[in-house]
């Protein structure tokens, strides 16, 4: 399956190192991240998890629910939690899928032939409460993954959700952001963004983060 950004995230039960796991059930109403590891026991995917869990407030604060996957076992899993608490001094704290079958990895994609025929790539998805699909990042097996980015995209989506904004470049927390350029009327414009803007341009235009106080 191709998904692409837009698409309803499918639905899935699977087994995992907490149980049973229905997709739909497990994210509720929240926020979701899916991230894929090619397999346990993998020295990035160690360091991945462990951040992961340390990263467990700074999800928490922004309604995030994170479920991970490797296409290994149950039992295996539990011996690898093991691993990733002793050696990332943390506690793994959210479901791996024991995606053995390769279910979830065959319906979300996470399996590229050309890269490997057995082990996924590493693929992350985030879910926005509505079940769809707002980012998919796919990085090489060699190259872990990027968490604070991650954190900086569910900002930006979280943001430009509820203001007619959208973030610039190397956007972060209380930098400005750009006025969308369909966002034309004066008086609206001043109703939306109190704190003013500044026109660089017609169509570039920058004003403060509009949730801040």
């Amino acid at each position: 399956m191709s998904l692409r950004l837009g698409d309803t995230a499918p639905n899935f039960q699977q087994q995992s190192s907490e149980g049973p796991i229905d997709l739909y059930e497990y994210l509720g109403e929240h926020w979701g991240i899916l991230f894929s590891h090619p397999a346990d026991y993998t020295p990035v995917c160690t360091t991945e998890l462990g951040y992961t869990a340390k990263l467990h407030d700074e999800f928490a604060k922004r309604d995030v629910k994170a479920i991970a996957l490797s296409v290994d076992d149950v039992e295996s899993h539990q011996g690898w939690i093991k691993d990733i608490n002793e050696t990332q001094a943390t506690t793994v704290n959210f479901p791996i899928l024991a995606d053995k079958d390769r279910k979830v990895s065959e319906l979300y994609g996470f399996l590229h032939p050309n890269a490997s025929e057995t082990t996924t790539v590493r693929s992350l998805v985030i879910i926005d409460p509505n079940k769809k699909v707002r980012l998919i990042i796919t990085y090489p097996a060699s190259t872990g993954r990027n968490f604070n980015e991650i954190l900086r995209v569910i900002d930006s989506l979280q943001l430009t959700d509820h203001y007619k904004v959208a973030t610039p470049a190397n956007w972060q927390q209380g930098d400005d952001v750009v006025i969308v350029p369909s966002l034309k009327d004066e008086d609206e414009l001043k109703q939306r963004f109190p704190k003013g803007y500044t026109a660089v341009k017609p169509y570039l235009r920058l004003t403060p983060q509009p949730n801040l106080d």
